[in-house]
Order: structure tokens, then C-alpha cells, then sequence
């Protein structure tokens, strides 16, 4: 669904992002479409729980990647759970920090930004207090609704990058 507004919503992300960047990507198909808008980026380290983007993205756009561990939500082709790596299994938790978190939304409203699933709200959450900056992306279906989980209040966004203006 508004496959056009997404793939303007990515080229307009992308311009965001800085070749050598670090980012954190959530689940959804305006994530996958942002990833495959960063062809022409490089040396990118890139965090996510959307488990097509290693299938979608160019191997010549990141240095590293990785995929968040969690259980995984066959309808969203996504993990969900804590943000977190460790170094070995049961070991201490590495502090993880990124530039930029590029984080689609179910709905915008004026409570703030908010989605379907408490698992997912959860994991776009912590993505958001890593990040030095926050980009929201939704298309203009996504504005003036409210979902059941509260993702973060309108002020956690640094960008908000919709495909009309809202």
C-alpha cells in the first residue's frame, strides 16, 4: 500500500543519511524501501530488526550490519525485543549508540507517534533513546489516526519526513 508515497519518503530519508554513518532501521515497508534507496551511500553501519533488508540492501552500501535478535513476527517479517548485543552469549550487554534512528510509523496524531503491536512499539522505542537523531517516516495515510501502543511524543522526532506535507 502507497508503494509511490514510500519510495519518496526513502529518497527523501536517504538524504539524511551521511556516507559512514551509523543508523538503526525498524521493521516495515517504507524501512525496506529506504534501504534500497541507499545504493549510491557507503561504508554505513546499519542496526535493524526488519529481517528483509540483508536481502534487499547492497552489500557495497554498509560496512557492517546487523539484525536484532528477538522473536520474530511472521506478518512483519521482523524480530521484536530488547535492543541489544552482547559479546558472547550470557555475557555483559554492549552500549549501542547510532547518528541517526529512521523509524516508520503506524500513526501520528497529537498524542505522538504509535503502532499496532506493544512488541514493536517497544523495540522502536529503544531505537529512538540510542539515537542522536530521530527521523519519523509515514506517508499521509498515517496522520491524524492513533494506534494502541504509543511509540514516543511528538517532541523525541528530529525529522519528520512524510510525503505531503501533513
Amino acid at each position: 500500500m502507497q508503494t509511490e508515497e514510500k519510495e519518496k519518503i526513502a529518497r527523501l530519508a536517504a538524504g539524511l543519511i551521511d556516507d559512514g554513518a551509523v543508523v538503526m532501521l525498524n521493521a516495515g515497508t517504507t524501512t525496506l524501501a529506504l534501504a534500497r534507496a541507499l545504493r549510491n551511500h557507503r561504508d554505513l553501519t546499519i542496526a535493524t530488526n526488519n529481517l528483509r533488508i540483508p536481502a534487499e540492501i547492497s552489500p557495497s552500501v554498509f560496512r557492517d550490519l546487523y539484525v536484532f535478535g528477538g522473536a520474530v513476527r511472521a506478518i512483519t517479517q521482523a524480530t521484536t525485543g530488547p535492543v541489544t548485543f552482547t559479546m558472547t552469549p550470557g555475557g555483559p550487554e554492549v552500549d549501542i549508540r547510532c547518528d541517526l534512528a529512521l523509524i516508520a510509523v503506524g500513526a501520528i496524531d497529537a498524542a505522538g507517534f504509535s503502532t499496532s503491536n506493544m512488541g514493536d512499539a517497544n523495540m522502536m522505542a529503544e531505537m529512538i533513546q540510542r539515537a542522536e537523531r530521530t527521523a519519523i517516516l509515514a506517508d499521509s495515510s498515517k496522520v491524524g489516526r492513533r494506534l494502541f501502543a504509543l511509540v514516543a511524543t511528538l517532541d523525541r522526532a528530529d525529522y519528520l519526513v512524510p510525503d505531503p506535507a501533513p
